[in-house]
């Protein structure tokens, strides 16, 4: 899941979740609120707090995007975040954070091989290209649903802990 903003000013007086620890600042997983940021000639600068902690930070960076890739919004998480752990949080950021072709893409690609490798070695002839086409379907929605799945999985588990007031089961 990616966000762009237009303009680093976008990005004031909001809550972001840490996704690229910064040695000596934040970890990845941490909760922040931007307070300030400034545009140069060389890049951003970016003056925010760790909400945890309360302590302040600078960070510079040479773009916008390399400040989106450092950090995103989110709400669920920065609302309940004293309700979750650091592991809960970066699970829950390498999940949600999954596309396509980062994710299924590969996995495909791999399943699609080993099955027409073995299709036609080992099954020759009509019935190892039929076999291979239902292989290949079967892997496809296989892996798709493996995806989406795992995406509503935990984010199930994280709602239910936080309690909303809604039930899942």
């Amino acid at each position: 899941m990616a966000f762009m903003l237009y303009s680093i000013d976008e990005a004031i007086d909001r809550k972001y979740v840490v996704t690229k620890p910064l040695s000596g600042q934040a970890k990845s997983g941490t909760l922040i609120h931007v307070m300030d940021t400034h545009e140069t000639s060389d890049g951003i600068t970016v003056d925010y707090r760790v909400t945890k902690t309360g302590q302040n930070y600078v960070v510079k960076f040479p773009t916008v995007k390399e400040f989106c890739k450092w950090c995103r919004p989110d709400t669920f998480i920065a609302r309940h975040y004293d309700s979750l752990s650091k592991k809960e949080i970066r699970q829950y950021l390498k999940i949600t954070s999954r596309t396509f072709t980062s994710f299924c893409l590969p996995l495909i690609v791999v399943a699609l091989a080993i099955i027409w490798v073995l299709a036609m070695v080992v099954i020759k002839g009509t019935v190892g290209i039929i076999i291979g086409v239902v292989l290949s379907l079967a892997a496809v929605l296989g892996v798709l649903y493996l995806f989406k799945a795992q995406k509503e999985k935990i984010k199930l588990k994280l709602y239910s802990k936080v309690n909303v007031g809604v039930s899942f089961k």
